[in-house]
């Protein structure tokens, strides 16, 4: 679900930026911890074919144990104080005049707070948002935690006050008290808006050549450029066009040879062009964001338990924001629990408010979780998009000659990821087609409304489902039937996307549209429709199709995992990835076990601190230039990027690209060794002798391997063998991908020279290895090989946007009520390709929950952006609807996924694919239903009716 952007602003706080950073990931003052790291997973999730019987989690689910941040309290957390305390913000509801102060008369003598903290507070000790604060422009959180007595709020909501309780009994009350108050805030004379200055404008413009594997005219990977616009007030300012100047020039000279060709067109081209526009919603996740932080000003200690998709963000970041303030940090334990946030757990600012909470709670433990009410309050909120989309196809052939898009966004009051969101979704209005010419802006803007940032779909379902909606009214326009002008217009293996890259393997688009095509559901669409309306009068059926191609991981994506074997056979894992509701954990073992038959017995996730693994890193994997990535390069223990947050789709192939990558240097440094030592004993090179056995035929039956009709090892006889001989037995592997893998040689004792898809690699010596050798395990008990030679992709490769994608497509069978105008989707069908899937259970969960909440998006969701929304603190899902059981056919619908082009194909990232197609093929069903087509979500009741009348 995001992608994160450069650390430069904020590391230049004070603090040296290699510093910074080494001193987070060496252990320092700055390291996390999964919580329920210490439970050993056992063998009992697991079937005899290795396939998972249930999640690694789902006995501790099932049985009440503790599992999720929210679920701790400081009793519950080893060395910390029994006694809780709890807090709650007072937040502005107005974003237009000056802030004054709070009046806590209402809550009388006994509920008064044990302390009040107001911004000024805050201010005084130089405790800032990470990149915000001393005078510097707003950053990615803003430039204040809460508001100061005589400013403005920069938005809606935006807290002015915490309340701290010593006990919970008065914190509730006192709470209930004033939640709905609007007395409690003290005001001012008014302002204005205060919002910050809008967040950024980007441009991508292609001109191809002939055909799509002839060089492109102008495209930004190809030699070009990313444009970004300035603003000048709310309008945007491009460069200026030169069809000889720098890349940002001879862009805006190609966007304006499109913008001729468009208005040139004859009467052989159909030109249309239609806004669209996507809501803001919440995306309702069932843990609201929460944190309990203790902090011990006589030691420099802090402690959280916090609930976040992004440790390793919340660690660095943490690190940097005390360095600016009053405060010291000697040491920082992050602990974090499995999470559910759909992306809005992602660099968001609650982690740190609630460690600003526990800088004031007088050296106690201090609870900020917020309820329901607060949650739609402060949640990150998916980005409302407002869309004009030109397109250009040919009337007697059907092919796409022009896509134009005309994109807004807005951010909120927080910059967050917007401009990202911005410049993903709008990238992504390709969809699943090629266009041989394509102009594709987008503004991201700031306002008063309660932020937005990486929510699932990260601004691609926006865009794609107008897309997808613009290409049925264009079929209907040309009387081509909607699939077939799909297929007439599609993106093909080796064809180059709106930025002029090709993806990365075989898109299978085609395949998608023929299943679509033969199923039911389509074929008998307009049958069904006559029979239907005759025995339901007043009552419409309608059926749409949609299918699009989704983008997973960053640009900038880095993973680490160390695999360790000891002398009994026991293997452990160590992974920085953690659990958010996808089922990550329990992949990521089974991922070892393909490789090497058999799955951890022990795993720690969401870790940060890696000894192992002595890295630094300037975190500025899309911004510096190629010249600066060669100089670092040069030194074996740099990276672009350290560690990703969990986002983007990233966990199955990125972050299993560590996993996968360690596991298969286990096999190839420790366990195939070991092996052929046991196979050639005895005379004459024992039962190894006689044959021709090479590694690539290893295979793991039962658990045990085995090549050639060599006897079958178990694994506990290779550790053992291992550590006797003094082989390798463990590996640690860091690895980063910007659109492209990483790859190094090492030159590793006891194997020689090799290559890897990684950049990064240490390993650790059997207890039998010499002296000597086991004297080179300095880094945490591991040998870190300095690598001899690396290759990152180039900085050039951050044009290309994206080069990963997932399909899927999704037939929608809908009834509108013609007298209430309430649409009902009765059934629907979807076809997914992801690869080779790891564990089909976890994919089916991830297809029906995505489902459920593209379901809610097109027909139910929607939130105010201002005045009366969210920040007003008044709603709760009494207001908001979610889709219920009885709104998503649950037992009518239907999935398949496609099999894998064979058993070497990776995993591709699925989660946020899974709820695009079914918005636009809701919308394209209701217009065939009702003869009427929709330009923004949610179809309701009332715009239905609006429509009929």
């Amino acid at each position: 679900m995001g992608r994160r952007i450069s650390r430069r602003g904020l590391l230049q706080a004070g603090i040296v930026s290699g510093a910074a950073f080494q001193i987070a990931l060496l252990g320092g003052p700055a390291h996390a911890a999964l919580i329920e790291d210490a439970r050993d997973t056992g063998p009992s999730w697991v079937g005899p074919n290795g396939r998972a019987r249930f999640r690694m989690d789902a006995v501790a689910k099932v049985t009440g144990d503790k599992s999720f941040s929210r679920d701790y309290r400081s009793v519950d957390m080893p060395g910390w104080p029994s006694a809780q305390s709890h807090a709650f913000f007072i937040h502005a509801g107005r974003a237009d005049h000056a802030f004054e102060g709070v009046d806590l008369s209402s809550l009388g003598e006994d509920l008064q707070p044990d302390r009040l903290v107001l911004g000024d507070e805050l201010v005084k000790d130089g405790l800032f948002p990470p990149e915000g604060g001393n005078g510097s422009p707003p950053g990615f959180y803003g430039d204040v935690f809460m508001v100061p007595k005589g400013q403005t709020p920069r938005l809606l909501g935006q807290p002015v006050a915490l309340l701290i309780y010593h006990d919970f009994a008065r914190f509730d009350a006192a709470k209930r008290r004033v939640r709905f108050d609007a007395n409690v805030v003290r005001w001012g004379a008014r302002t204005g808006l205060n919002t910050p200055p809008h967040y950024g404008a980007a441009r991508f413009v292609r001109i191809g050549g002939a055909h799509s594997s002839d060089p492109d005219v102008y495209s930004p990977f190809d030699g070009g450029t990313t444009v970004f616009g300035r603003f000048k007030g709310d309008d945007v300012v491009w460069p200026a066009a030169d069809e000889n100047g720098d890349p940002a020039a001879r862009a805006m000279w190609a966007a304006g040879e499109i913008e001729r060709e468009i208005a040139a067109a004859g009467e052989d081209a159909l030109v249309l062009t239609r806004e669209y526009h996507s809501q803001s919603i919440d995306a309702s996740a069932m843990e609201g964001d929460n944190g309990n932080a203790w902090y011990d000003p006589a030691t420099g200690v802090l402690r959280a338990v916090i609930a976040t998709q992004s440790p390793y963000e919340v660690a660095c970041s943490t690190a940097v924001m005390f360095a600016k303030s009053r405060y010291r940090l000697d040491k920082f334990d992050l602990s974090i629990g499995y999470t559910v946030g759909y992306g809005t757990k992602d660099h968001s600012i609650f982690p740190y408010f609630s460690i600003m909470a526990a800088l004031y709670a007088e050296g106690r433990p201090v609870r900020l979780a917020n309820d329901r009410f607060e949650q739609f309050r402060m949640g990150l909120k998916r980005h409302p998009f407002w869309m004009k989309n030109t397109l250009v196809a040919d009337r007697s052939t059907g092919s796409f000659r022009i896509l134009k898009c005309e994109n807004r966004t807005d951010g909120g009051g927080r910059c967050n990821f917007s401009p990202d969101v911005a410049s993903v979704g709008t990238t992504a209005a390709q969809s699943i087609y090629y266009f041989p010419r394509s102009d594709l802006s987008v503004a991201a803007y700031a306002s008063r409304a309660v932020d937005a940032g990486s929510t699932r779909g990260y601004g691609t379902l926006q865009t794609m489902a107008a897309t997808e909606m613009m290409v049925d009214e264009v079929a209907q326009l040309l009387a081509i039937d909607p699939i077939v002008l799909r297929q007439k217009n599609l993106f093909r293996t080796g064809m180059k996307n709106t930025q002029g890259a090709i993806p990365g393997g075989a898109l299978r688009n085609d395949e998608l549209l023929v299943k679509a095509r033969e199923h039911p559901l389509w074929r008998e669409r307009a049958a069904k429709k006559v029979a239907f309306e005759r025995a339901n009068p007043g009552k419409r059926y309608g059926v749409g199709f949609a299918q699009v191609q989704k983008d997973y991981g960053g640009g900038g994506d880095a993973a680490i995992t160390t695999l360790s074997l000891d002398p009994a056979g026991r293997l452990s894992m160590r992974q920085n990835g953690n659990e958010m509701g996808t089922g990550m954990t329990t992949s990521q073992a089974v991922m070892v076990g393909k490789a090497i038959g058999r799955v951890p017995d022990h795993c720690t996730f969401g870790v940060t601190e890696w000894p192992e693994m002595p890295l630094f890193s300037n975190e500025e994997p899309y911004t510096m230039s190629q010249g600066e990535q060669d100089k670092l390069a040069a030194n074996p223990r740099w990276t672009p990027s350290f560690a990703s947050p969990m986002s983007a789709s990233n966990s199955a192939y990125f972050v299993g690209h560590a996993t996968r990558t360690a596991a298969q240097a286990l096999l190839r440094l420790s366990l195939w060794p070991a092996a052929v030592a046991l196979w050639s004993r005895g005379v004459g090179g024992g039962q190894m002798g006689p044959l021709a056995v090479e590694r690539g035929g290893a295979r793991f039956v039962d658990g045990a391997l085995t090549a050639g009709g060599l006897e079958p090892l178990p694994l506990e006889r290779l550790a053992a063998a291992a550590h006797a001989l003094g082989l390798i037995t463990g590996v640690s592997v860091h690895v980063f991908n910007r659109w492209q893998w990483a790859s190094a040689t090492f030159d590793v004792p006891t194997a020689g020279t090799i290559m890897l898809p990684a950049d990064a690699l240490s390993v650790q010596y059997g207890q039998g290895a010499p002296a000597e050798r086991r004297a080179l395990m300095t880094s945490g008990e591991f040998h870190f090989v300095e690598r001899s030679a690396v290759e990152f992709p180039s900085m050039a490769r951050n044009n290309a946007v994206v080069t990963y994608y997932t399909g899927m497509a999704t037939i929608a069978e809908v009834m509108v009520d013609t007298a209430t105008g309430k649409v009902e989707l009765t059934n629907h069908h979807s076809i997914l390709e992801c690869g080779g899937e790891v564990v089909p259970e976890l994919v089916s969960g991830q297809i029906q929950g995505g489902l459920a909440m593209g379901i809610g998006h097109a027909l139910y969701e929607e939130l105010p952006l201002y005045e009366g929304g969210p920040a007003d603190g008044t709603w709760n899902w009494n207001r908001y609807r979610l889709p219920h059981g009885r709104d998503v056919a649950v037992w009518a619908q239907s999935t398949e996924v496609l099999a894998p082009l064979s058993d070497s194909d990776p995993p591709k990232g699925m989660a946020e694919v899974t709820m695009i197609a079914v918005v636009p093929a809701i919308a394209n069903a209701v217009a065939h239903a009702i003869g009427a087509r929709f330009y923004e979500t949610p179809i309701t009741p009332a715009r239905v009716l609006k429509v009929l009348s």
